[in-house]
């Protein structure tokens, strides 16, 4: 029994520590298949990622007291300014509506007027025509007297300190008459812009003279013509103040200058349609005119001789 009794305790211990043997043999065979797993990283090799992490080119991380700053608001947008009113014919500034073509349509080559002023080529415009009496047919932009009484003056914006002297214009009524008249005179305020002053005989291709005022459209003309331009000087002209004038152009004068000894002298021009030279430059030399197209045309030999036509050899081209 006692024999027994003693070989009991060391079989106890052989199969105690046989299990301890095969528990640690699992335990490190478990601790080697976690770390032979594709998604476990030991922990030197973590923290030796890590550092690599921050030279990565992002943005830097935000902190509470910048996430509690607000982002600037942006600045509105100006607000775009009104366009201005269109003209009307009672705007003493405005200028004559055109009907057609509108401005934004290209004009042909041929009808470019880069010296044209209010009143272009290529455009038709609305107004007003009324009537008076002519008489002779002289007016504002002394002309004189003439036998053609198919003359009209030209309201006071739309005269344009007598640019629109010697303009020859087409006006129509809403009857679907029309006549040509040339522009002598001007028409003073309340002539409202793209209004027209005809003459009665001028007035009565359209209308009863009892109708008084109509509607009308008119535009610009560049007539044939025989005749060649002529040049005036006023009276009082001499080599130290003249007024120098030109009559009978096709197309309306943007320019007149006079040659002097440094190239040409551009000339001022009056309501009353004369360029004037206070000092005298020029009186008397070479002359040179340029219409609203930018045509030139160079007269010589136009002696100083107040209140006499001279006719000259040239004429604009039509268009």
């Amino acid at each position: 029994m006692a024999s027994h009794s003693r070989r009991r305790p060391l079989r106890e211990r052989r199969t105690a520590l046989v299990l301890a043997v095969a528990v640690a043999a699992v335990g490190v065979l478990l601790s080697l298949m976690m770390a032979l797993r594709p998604d476990s990283e030991p922990n030197a090799v973590r923290a030796a990622a890590e550092p690599a992490a921050g030279n990565r080119s992002s943005a830097p991380a935000t902190t509470p007291a910048e996430k509690a700053e607000p982002s600037p608001k942006p600045k509105p947008k100006p607000k775009p300014s009104k366009a201005s009113p269109t003209p009307t014919a009672t705007t003493p500034s405005a200028r004559p509506s055109p009907t057609s073509p509108p401005r934004s349509s290209p004009r042909p080559a041929s009808g470019t007027a880069p010296l044209a002023g209010r009143i272009q080529p290529q455009a038709s415009y609305k107004g007003v025509a009324t009537h008076y009496d002519a008489a002779d047919g002289d007016g504002a932009c002394l002309y004189g007297p003439s036998p053609d009484l198919m003359v009209a003056a030209m309201n006071h914006t739309d005269y344009e300190t007598s640019k629109a002297c010697g303009a020859h214009i087409l006006v129509r009524a809403a009857n679907g008459a029309s006549v040509t008249v040339r522009i002598t005179n001007e028409c003073p305020l309340p002539c409202a812009p793209g209004q027209l002053d005809l003459s009665k005989e001028a007035f009565a291709k359209l209308a009863g003279l009892s109708a008084g005022r109509i509607p009308i459209t008119w535009s610009l003309l560049s007539p044939s013509t025989a005749d060649t331009v002529s040049i005036r000087y006023k009276t009082g002209s001499s080599r130290h103040w003249c007024g120098i004038q030109a009559l009978g152009h096709r197309n309306p004068l943007a320019r007149l200058e006079v040659k002097t000894g440094s190239g040409w002298s551009r000339l001022t021009r009056t309501e009353y349609n004369y360029f004037l030279s206070p000092g005298g430059t020029g009186c008397g030399g070479a002359l040179r005119l340029t219409d609203i197209y930018g045509e030139q045309l160079t007269v010589d030999g136009v002696t100083i001789r107040p209140d006499a036509v001279q006719p000259t050899r040239v004429q604009f081209a039509r268009h």
